[in-house]
C-alpha cells in the first residue's frame, strides 16, 4: 500500500486503489506510475526486465512476458496472492513500425494486441467486480486516417480500440467499471505530440469521474 496519506493525495479517486501498469518501464510508464503513486494508488508495475523496473515508482514490481498467455495467468495469480484484487489496468505496451510487411505485423501484433488481450482478459473479472474498475490503453490518430505506409500500425491500433470497446460493452449497464482508449498522435514533447505527464494526469483522473460517463469513450489528448 502506498504511504501517501489521503491529505497528501488531495483525496483523488484513485487513492487506495490497486492499479497495474503494463509496460511500466518506458517513459510513459515511469510518468504514469509516478502520478498514480503521488495520488495514493497502490501501483503494480509490470515489465519484461527487473533491472529496468528498479527505477519505477511502484509498491510492487513483477517481471512477465505479457505476450505469453500462460505467463500472464501466473502473473495474475501472483498479484492476487501478494497484493490482492486489481482495480485498474493501464496498458502501455506497444511500439511503432511503419509499412505493411509481414515481419513488422508480427512484431507489432505481439506488442499492441496480444499483450492487451492477455492482460485485460485475465483481469476482466477483477475490474468488473471492483468498486471503481478502470481499463485504459493508448491508441493513435492513425486509426482515423490510415495509410498504406502505416497500414500495420493503424490496423492494429484500431483492433486494440475495438477490443477495449468490446469490454466496455459488457459494462454498458451503469455500474462501477469503465474501459477507455486515449488517442494521441504520439507521446513526447515535440509540437503536436502529447507529453507523458499529460497522459499520466489523465490516467489518474479516470478515478475522478463516474464510470458511466467514461465507459466506452475515445478520449483525445
Amino acid at each position: 500500500m502506498s504511504n501517501v496519506t489521503e491529505t497528501d493525495a488531495a483525496v483523488r479517486g484513485v487513492f487506495g486503489r490497486t492499479v497495474m501498469v503494463a509496460g511500466a518501464t518506458g517513459e510513459a510508464g515511469h510518468a504514469v506510475c509516478a502520478a498514480l503513486a503521488d495520488a495514493g494508488a497502490n501501483v503494480v508495475a509490470v515489465g519484461s526486465k527487473m533491472d529496468k523496473l528498479a527505477g519505477v515508482r511502484a509498491e510492487h514490481r513483477f517481471v512477465c512476458d505479457l505476450a505469453d498467455g500462460g505467463a500472464v495467468e501466473e502473473l495474475v495469480r501472483a498479484v492476487h496472492h501478494e497484493v490482492g484484487s486489481v482495480d485498474g489496468l493501464i496498458h502501455l505496451v506497444g511500439g511503432w513500425r511503419s509499412g505493411h510487411a509481414d515481419r513488422d505485423w508480427v512484431w507489432l501484433e505481439e506488442r499492441v494486441m496480444t499483450t492487451l488481450r492477455h492482460t485485460s482478459a485475465a483481469l476482466r473479472n477483477d475490474l468488473g467486480a471492483s468498486e471503481a474498475g478502470r481499463l485504459a490503453i493508448v491508441s493513435s490518430t492513425a486509426v482515423d486516417k490510415p495509410t498504406w505506409g502505416n497500414a500495420n500500425y493503424a490496423t492494429l491500433k484500431g483492433a486494440a480500440e475495438t477490443w477495449v470497446a468490446s469490454i466496455a460493452s459488457a459494462w454498458a449497464k451503469p455500474g462501477n467499471s469503465a474501459a477507455v482508449s486515449f488517442v494521441v498522435k504520439a507521446l513526447g514533447d515535440e509540437e503536436g505530440f502529447t507529453p507523458v505527464e499529460m497522459l499520466a494526469e489523465r490516467v489518474v483522473s479516470l478515478w475522478d469521474a463516474p464510470a458511466f460517463v467514461l465507459n466506452g469513450q475515445r478520449i483525445r489528448l
